[in-house]
């Protein structure tokens, strides 16, 4: 708890409320998650959003209507392998691509288009044998060719934008040599290699305990190298678009929907019910309520749309809502832009963090019963026994103290030459809830050091665009678990990771991640993350932690077997509409 709040934050808290309450009724719009999520994820026991399992049919048997509508909220910024980063993007691939391995309900990697593997005796060497009834949408057979091309194409140093997710297949041998300028390597170094049509043969830099689950990631799903290289513009059009995946890209009316037919090429088509997916772009929380409410909808909220907050409350007490609040591994955080007068001052970037009251924001403000965040590893994620938050306290980075807050202030902007008169920026992407958060923050700077804080409104893929080249002051961002390891949060504010978006570069710590990838003992493993984040957040604040997330959603009790996943990510592939 922080030391000193004053009242008045309480009273403009209030009105914060208050006022959200009429822009949501009015109109507001909401917008993606960055993840991993693919950034998307693997590792832990899953979680579904529904009373029904695979392995236990619905009593009511399946509908006639097998046709299933959600909400993405905004235009996926790229459905390319090598150009996604963020949630809704993979919301949307996750049904159009199929990788070598599948995560199932459980969160265990299972055979998707590689239908066994082997290691050798160190553990360095991978081989998959792919499965011969695997088709692309258009109908050509999906070979270890295209999954070789795929992870080249994305490793290429040359290409434009460079891939943000291109480290991501760093455990490969030669691979982050390849991906770097002027390295002097060529493709044919890196170490995937088609071996024959249905053989990938990989060779990793070190044993890695979580491989497996890294090739059901999107930047490892194969892509069409004719479709690639016939079109540079064949990832944003659906009579462009070739998958492999359970669904095919039958519209995309871009900026309002798009709409998945269940693919007949698809290797494993007859574990498809839904026969279409239908994602409507709505960006406004209320709407998508009033949607849900009409029968127009059977999926509102998480993780690609918004519950209106003022509602969460009134929700949680009305049974027949069937409002679920699951906590995930994912951290909701704000970026400083560490390059940028006066956040590239340490002392500044701590006042901030310290100023910050965080239950009050989640009490007020968030009502998702999230917890307070102090590190920048989500809760959930696995350590060496427990899970790494409960083995590494976050409360010895920081505590909020709003005394010691005001010292570094003034200590920091002092030595950053920075006038307070000028004020700065704090941007998030379109969401009333994201714009609650920051007018509550903001506030609280305001109280505590006397600050103007403009807030300014994005849509999402232009917000992505400034983010990743440092076009802000503090900007709002979210990460969740790519897999379950600490690694997918620390290795990603690496001085050579492409979604490190902080301006962040510290020596020290690309040593204690290039270390911690090189040892098998996963004690030290341990030991080595938890060194980085101290250096991330204890030392430097690069970041600012607020929440770890809960993922937020009501669905209508006929729709089994979609599966919210430990880090927050939708499965629909192989979801079914009940008989009602």
């Amino acid at each position: 708890m922080s030391k000193g709040i004053k009242r008045g934050t309480l009273a403009i808290l209030a009105i914060v409320l208050m006022m959200g309450t009429v822009l949501a009724a009015c109109g507001s719009s909401s917008g993606g998650e960055t993840t991993n999520t693919p950034s998307t994820s693997e590792g832990s026991k899953n979680t579904e959003g529904n009373n029904a399992t695979a392995d236990e049919p619905a009593a009511g048997g399946k509908a006639d209507n097998q046709v299933f509508r959600m909400n993405i909220s905004t235009e996926p910024p790229s459905l390319d392998p090598a150009q996604a980063q963020d949630q809704t993007s993979f919301t949307v691939m996750i049904g159009l691509y199929e990788g070598l391995t599948r995560m199932n309900a459980a969160g265990e990697a299972e055979p998707a288009v590689a239908e066994s593997w082997t290691t050798s005796d160190d553990g360095k060497t991978w081989t998959f044998k792919l499965r011969q009834d695997a088709k692309w949408s258009n109908g050509d057979p999906v070979t270890a060719h295209d999954f070789e091309y795929s992870w080249k194409r994305t490793l290429d140093p040359n290409l434009n934008p460079p891939a943000p997710y291109a480290y991501q297949l760093y455990y490969i041998e030669n691979a982050a040599e390849y991906n770097t300028p002027d390295s002097g390597l060529t493709a044919d170094q890196v170490g995937v290699k088609a071996l024959d049509d249905y053989t990938l043969e990989v060779k990793l830099v070190n044993p890695t305990p979580y491989f497996l689950s890294l090739t059901s990631f999107f930047t490892y799903y194969p892509v069409h190298k004719a479709t690639v290289e016939g079109d540079p513009a064949w990832a944003t059009e659906a009579a462009k678009f070739v998958g492999n995946g359970p669904f095919n890209l039958t519209e995309w009316t871009h900026n309002d929907s798009i709409k998945l037919t269940k693919s007949d090429t698809y290797f494993d088509k007859d574990a498809v019910n839904f026969s279409e997916v239908s994602m409507a772009m709505i960006a406004e929380p209320q709407t998508e309520l009033n949607l849900y409410n009409t029968g127009e909808l059977d999926w509102a909220g998480g993780p690609n749309g918004e519950i209106p907050t003022e509602q969460i409350p009134v929700l949680k007490n009305d049974p027949e809502a069937n409002l679920i609040i699951q906590g995930i591994a994912s951290t909701y955080y704000y970026n400083f832009n560490n390059k940028k007068k006066p956040f590239d001052n340490a002392k500044v970037r701590k006042a901030l963090t310290m100023a910050v009251n965080r239950q009050l924001l989640i009490d007020k403000v968030t009502l998702g019963n999230q917890a307070p965040a102090y590190g920048f590893v989500a809760a959930g994620i696995k350590g060496e026994k427990a899970t790494f938050r409960e083995e590494v306290d976050h409360t010895q980075y920081f505590k909020e103290d709003l005394e010691e807050a005001k010292k570094l202030w003034a200590e920091g902007i002092a030595e950053a030459g920075w006038d307070p008169a000028t004020g700065f920026t704090l941007l998030h992407n379109t969401s009333e809830g994201h714009k609650k958060i920051a007018t509550a923050v903001a506030d609280m700077w305001k109280s505590t050091f006397g600050v103007n804080v403009k807030i300014e409104e994005q849509e999402w893929a232009v917000f992505l665009q400034n983010r990743t080249a440092l076009n802000y002051d503090v900007a709002r961002a979210g990460w969740g678990a790519d897999y379950n390891d600490p690694m997918t949060f620390i290795d990603m504010f690496t001085s050579t990771s492409g979604n490190n978006d902080l301006g962040f570069n510290n020596a020290q710590y690309d040593q204690l991640v290039k270390d911690a990838y090189a040892t098998q003992d996963n004690a030290e493993r341990m030991k080595l993350m938890a060194q980085a984040e101290k250096i991330l957040i204890g030392d430097e604040m690069a970041l600012l932690p607020l929440y770890y997330y809960t993922r937020i959603w009501m669905n209508k009790p006929y729709v089994k077997d979609v599966v919210i996943d430990y880090s927050g990510n939708m499965d629909y592939t192989r979801g079914y509409i009940e008989a009602h």
